[in-house]
């Protein structure tokens, strides 16, 4: 889609078919500008059908172009569905082809890889062989598993759609239920693939899509719990993945004959036991135990003897990885909890499963050591305890069993004591052994709820089935033991079932379709199969009969047996068979396949423990007298009696997988093939190498070849020429005759050579990918002469249409426009003349008590004035307007302007602070002191009265110590006059609760208390002298203080609050008398002057000299 300055469009096309048969292309843009933000929808257009998909512009600048094949719906959250284009064809050069069978040169590895990464860069993570898919993990979320997403998958063609988990699933369950035939879907890959997540995807695909009843609802659910079920006690942490399935899975999906999943069955292979007991650095044993762990209740965990510390227990150490960040053990715990209540089980059986969980990890702490005889004795008798009541045996009779070993000889019975690496065996075997059959039990358990009810008329109501297979795919290690032989056996049979059906079905469709099938050419795996499984001379033959031979069997005779009976065999090698070179790379306990993937090394240490698999006699008595109900029933007591040799895990392996291949040569297979792009787990990161390995041992290069050994595009006819018919003018715009005829005209008239295609019987096979691709340029081409045509044809029509309509809408509006507005005059006009009649009588009457006549008008004085007092309201106390009333209000009037202002008032009190409260009352003081009386009282009004005009670090210490608990309340530095001389000396004036202290640097000169304190005076002029007089009784006090501060109004209003002495504040107007003590008086006059003088006059009086600054 091409994207315009004015911001995104979005294009919804539609192809139908009307009653009359011709083809209409229904399309639909939206609009949304950036800069105006609105979402403004043209009007929905149809347009005789053309192509598919069209080139469409709009004259207001609103122009796209579609350049893409497929149309990707992408959720896009609250905003809807977002429309994205992805094309093999005309983008392939960004993107690459979304099926690899386009690949022009199909036979290289490094083109094919490149197609992945252009495809992985772009968020493209599904990509087509045909009909086979391949995903790659993108570990992130991408967005395209919503129910939008399933909707769009849903019913549609399989190619008319860009590759998806989804369409592949909707494919299987369309030729379910149209051909009735059972299906399923082989999903493969290595761990950390996405082989998991795509059973989950597929089966909520089936969840959300399928038809549903209160029954179906009932076995969706339980479909989709099994999963974390399963998970909990079959995946776990791995090098490579967080979340690896560590068995292998077959679900069959029952359907019943409206196409709703009914029932299900579960088959399991090849549980890794081993983990039980060991796991390499860096992995975990099995999810459940830390789940139970972590998220166990305390009274759960306490029944269960165990702690939630991972690190108490030696099975869950060995990695050295009790916790994930990636995993939430809890969370995980709550999950399984939930899902096995839906599964089905009661209370009961839930308490038994988790006995038997917490009864593998007290065996795991399980401690011998050895006596005299160096026979293995137990250590840990706790352990025994907590055992003996979680597994319900006899705890003696445990103990025994894992030190002793019962042999049965010529029909006697022989009891032998274990030495302490026989007795660590036991005691893992027994572990191992437990929990594979648990897993088992769980399996059934599971089954059994998911069992199918037949329907009281089988027959045509009968179920179709639809099989899912999630298992491993092949494994190449640094060290690879018996575990990956057995899958790389799994994979060796999945690979020749793949090629055996491909081929079957590629050769099924040259048939249907009459065209001549040539044979093609592939690497046939048999000769490997045939190597592992052969009777007699394969594999696990050999290792079962080494196994069962007596004398000392080991792990290298083994191999020595191997190297005498397949040494002549091309894929077979050991480091004795090999020459002098491969030798350097082989170990002597080692052998080496050649599998269809590639060379794989395996070590066969291990290889006879393993695949014997073998518990002891006495420990499997023991464990069939359980009183747990599910070990009871996994180890059965025909055991016991049985003379006949169980099967090694190695045939049993074998079995299962031939049942395997018989279900799924019985049904129609699908394919996923799950490529990991790295071993990091990093979004957006493609390691070419790593990826490079996988293409090889998935053999999709193979696949593709034989793919693509016959024709690379095939189409329905119908299909073929409804996108290109618009190329010939003969087959455009629509062709009457069979599609066959048309499409026969249409080839001739492109010019195809006889060899680049076939026609078919309903389909048209075109064999070079060049040729297609050549069709689809053309085809891009055209497109733009076929959009001007539409566009010129649809805005003739659209406008004429538009004009048409406008002119009959205009007339309508004009004729029922002109009645409105004349009906609405005469009105207004009848409205007005009674308003003014009502309005005159009410000022006649004006005067007269409120009736009729006047109501009218004094209503509408009374709101005039109303309104206009809300619009003139005073803004503050001191806003002393008020609109004048009319006589008849003028009460109220009155009565509004005093509670106007109480409440003004009351606002403003209730919004001063305290300190402000304090600041107005002093300024309050000072007022009713100095106002009018003191000149230099108006320069004060505007200074904020200060706390202190001294601090603490200002005033001696000394002097803080000598003053003790009294509290400064306020300190003025000031000049004090002597008595005699009247010289200045600097001192500080402090009040404190009860008194006035004269303080010299750290000497307290003078202490006045309050109720010494007989007045203030002061000079009516603009000096800052003031005197404080003191009463001369007490012989402590010297007289009267004469002091000056240059904040004398602030002062004098402290101290005069301080002393409650504000009414003893004198102003004078020429001369003030002071007492100097004994008697004797003195005088300081005042007088105005140009500036300030204080000094000692020749009558010995104090002279003040002071600038008026205010005239009074």
């Amino acid at each position: 889609m091409h994207w315009s300055n004015s911001g995104c469009k979005e294009l919804r096309v539609w192809m139908l078919h009307n009653n009359s048969g011709k083809e209409c292309c229904w399309v639909h843009v939206l609009n949304c500008c950036k800069d105006k933000q609105e979402n403004q929808p043209f009007p929905t257009i149809k347009v005789p059908a053309v192509v598919p998909l069209v080139c469409w512009s709009h004259e207001r600048s609103y122009s796209f172009r579609l350049r893409n094949f497929a149309v990707d719906l992408q959720a896009a959250g609250s905003d809807g569905i977002r429309l994205t284009m992805e094309s093999a064809l005309t983008a392939r050069d960004r993107v690459g082809v979304q099926d690899f069978v386009l690949l022009e040169n199909f036979t290289s590895e490094a083109a094919f890889i490149e197609n992945l990464r252009k495809r992985f860069k772009e968020n493209l993570i599904y990509t087509y062989i045909g009909s086979v898919l391949v995903s790659v993990n993108p570990y992130k979320d991408l967005e395209i598993y919503s129910k939008q997403h399933m909707e769009r998958y849903r019913g549609v063609s399989f190619y008319e759609v860009s590759p998806h988990l989804y369409a592949i699933a909707d494919n299987s369950y369309r030729s379910l239920r149209i051909e009735r035939k059972d299906q399923c879907i082989l999903i493969s890959g290595e761990s950390g693939a996405g082989k998991t997540e795509a059973t989950k995807k597929i089966l909520q695909y089936y969840a959300v899509t399928c038809p549903a009843s209160d029954q179906v609802e009932t076995v969706k659910d339980r479909l989709l719990q099994s999963n974390p079920v399963l998970e909990a006690f079959g995946n776990a942490k791995t090098l490579r993945n967080d979340n690896s399935s560590r068995f292998g899975k077959y679900m069959d999906v029952q359907f019943d004959y409206k196409g709703a999943p009914v029932g299900g069955h579960i088959l399991n292979y090849l549980l890794e036991k081993s983990r039980v007991v060991h796991q390499n650095h860096g992995e975990r044993n099995f999810h459940i135990f830390y789940q139970l762990l972590e998220g166990g209740e305390d009274d759960l965990l306490r029944r269960l003897g165990l702690e939630k510390n991972p690190q108490q227990y030696h099975y869950l150490v060995k990695g050295q990885c009790a916790r994930v960040s990636s995993i939430s053990d809890k969370n995980d715990w709550k999950v399984v909890r939930r899902a096995l209540s839906v599964i089905n089980f009661n209370d009961n059986e839930v308490e038994d499963l988790l006995s038997i969980v917490a009864s593998v990890l007290h065996l795991g702490n399980v401690q011998f050591a050895a006596d005299e005889q160096g026979n293995a004795q137990v250590t840990t008798e706790n352990q025994i305890k907590y055992l003996a009541r979680l597994l319900g045996v006899e705890g003696s009779v445990l103990r025994e069993a894992l030190i002793h070993k019962t042999i049965i000889a010529k029909g006697e019975e022989l009891v032998s004591p274990l030495n302490l690496e026989q007795a660590a065996y036991a005691r893992d075997a027994l572990a191992k052994a437990v929990y594979g059959r648990t897993f088992s039990w769980l399996v059934n358990k599971i089954n059994k709820s998911l069992a199918y009810k037949e329907a009281e008329c089988p027959g045509w109501r009968s179920a179709t089935v639809l099989g899912l297979l999630d298992i491993y795919g092949f494994e190449v290690f640094q060290h690879n033991s018996f575990e990956q032989f057995c899958i790389n056996y799994c994979n060796e049979k999945l690979q020749q079932l793949f090629i055996e059906l491909t081929l079957k079905s590629e050769q099924e469709e040259y048939e249907s379709e009459g065209i001549a099938w040539e044979p093609v050419q592939y690497f046939n795996n048999k000769i490997i199969c045939d190597l592992v499984e052969e009777k007699f001379k394969g594999i696990i033959s050999i290792l079962d009969e080494e196994c069962l031979r007596p004398g000392d069997a080991t792990d290298m005779t083994f191999l020595e047996k191997l190297e005498e009976t397949v040494k002549n065999h091309p894929h077979f090698l050991t480091h004795k068979l090999a020459d002098q070179k491969t030798r350097k790379s082989l170990g002597r306990e080692e052998f080496r396949l050649l599998h269809y993937a590639g060379e794989v090394t395996y070590s066969v240490t291990g290889f006879l423990d393993k695949n014997n698999d073998l518990l002891f006699r006495n420990l499997k008595e023991t464990m069939c007298n359980s009183e747990n109900t599910i070990v009871n029933h996994c180890f059965e007591r025909t055991e016991l009696t049985d003379k006949k040799r169980p099967e090694t895990a190695a045939t049993q392996f074998k079995n299962s997988l031939s049942k395997l291949m018989e279900i799924l040569m019985s049904k129609e297979p699908s394919y996923i093939r799950c490529i990991k792009p790295n071993d990091a787990k990093q979004a957006g990161r493609f390691d070419e190498v790593l990826i490079r390995h996988q293409v090889k041992y998935l053999g999709l290069m193979e696949n593709l070849r034989v793919r693509r050994a016959g024709f690379a595009y095939r189409r329905k006819y119908e299909i073929f020429l409804q996108r290109y018919k618009s190329l010939c003018s003969e087959t455009w715009p629509t062709w009457e005759g069979r599609p066959h005829d048309g499409v026969a005209v249409l080839v001739k008239h492109l010019g195809y050579k006889q060899e680049e295609y076939k026609m078919g019987r309903t389909k048209i096979f075109i064999r070079f990918p060049k040729t297609l691709f050549a069709t689809e340029d053309a085809l891009e081409i055209r497109k733009q002469s076929l959009a001007t045509k539409i566009q010129a044809t649809w805005r003739g029509f659209y406008w004429r249409q538009k004009f048409l309509h406008l002119k009959h809408s205009a007339i309508t509006i004009q004729s029922w426009w002109r009645g409105t507005q004349g009906r609405r005059k005469a009105s207004k006009k009848k409205w007005a003349v009674e308003t003014i009649r009502r309005f005159i009588k009410g000022f006649i009457y004006r005067n007269y008590p409120r009736c009729s006549e006047n109501e009218y008008f004094l209503d509408y004085i009374r709101y005039s004035f109303l309104m206009n007092l809300k619009r003139n309201l005073p803004k503050n106390v001191l806003d002393k307007s008020w609109p004048t009333p009319p006589p008849s209000l003028y009460e109220v009037s009155q009565l509004l302007r005093q509670l106007c202002m109480q409440n003004m008032v009351w606002s403003y009190c209730k919004r001063i602070s305290p300190e402000w409260k304090q600041q107005l009352d002093q300024k309050v003081v000072a007022s009713e002191m100095f106002k009018g009386k003191k000149d230099n009282y108006p320069q004060s009004v505007p200074r904020l009265f200060i706390n202190t005009r001294l601090g603490t670090e200002e005033i001696n210490p000394k002097v803080l110590q000598v003053l003790g608990n009294e509290t400064i309340k306020y300190a003025v530095p000031v000049v004090k006059y002597d008595r005699k001389g009247y010289k200045a000396r600097v001192r500080q004036l402090l009040l404190t609760q009860n008194a006035i202290f004269i303080v010299e640097e750290a000497k307290i000169k003078q202490r006045i208390d309050y109720a010494n304190l007989t007045g203030i005076s002061v000079s009516s002029l603009s000096d800052s002298l003031f005197v404080l007089h003191v009463r001369c009784e007490d012989n402590k006090q010297k007289g009267d203080v004469v002091l000056q501060s240059d904040h004398v109004i602030e002062t004098l209003t402290k101290t005069a609050m301080s002393a409650d002495k504000i009414n003893n504040v004198n102003i004078s107007q020429g001369s003030i008398k002071f007492t100097i003590g004994q008697g004797k008086e003195g005088i300081i006059d005042f007088t105005s002057g140009s500036e300030l003088l204080i000094a000692k006059a020749k009558n010995g009086h104090l002279a003040v000299v002071a600038p008026r600054l205010n005239s009074r």
